[in-house]
């Protein structure tokens, strides 16, 4: 019997990563492992807001930052399993595709959607993370004070 917070835990970090994916990657690295399922909505995609907060300095007190938009859904596979997802912007062609694989995954698929989907998308946004980064340092100016003879 698997533990339910290293499985919840696990359910969290694919949404979160699914989230934040690029418009349409999650879609194309799932239908290029394999065909879609049948499924039915139990909520078809609908577009919203989400209020978004933060913390100055990360530790101080949580304020309202602003809203963003989101897409989210949720669907039933015709064994029974049911996957969810929650996307950045306006986008239900992805909202779609991440509650296929987030129901897949639930479904016993774990494995296959890890290899074929999550690997891939993660191995992806590390290196835009870190081209980003390259770039970011390339721009740094180091400023620093030079002692003069005169004091």
């Amino acid at each position: 019997m698997k533990d339910l917070p290293d499985t919840q835990a696990a359910r969290q970090a694919r949404l979160s990563l699914m989230a934040k994916a690029p418009e349409g990657r999650v879609a194309a690295l799932l239908d290029a492992a394999q065909a879609r399922p049948d499924f039915s909505w139990l909520r078809a995609p609908g577009i919203g807001s989400v209020m978004v907060r933060g913390r100055a300095g990360a530790t101080g007190a949580a304020f309202n930052l602003g809203e963003m938009t989101v897409t989210r859904c949720a669907l039933r596979l015709s064994d029974g399993a049911v996957g969810h997802a929650y996307i950045k912007g306006r986008r239900k062609a992805c909202a779609e595709a991440a509650a296929l694989v987030d129901a897949l995954c639930e479904a016993g698929q774990e494995a296959a959607m890890q290899a074929a989907v999550l690997t891939p998308l993660a191995t992806e946004m590390e290196a835009a993370r870190n081209t980003r980064a390259a770039k970011a340092a390339a721009t740094k100016v180091d400023f620093f004070t030079m002692v003069r003879g005169e004091d």
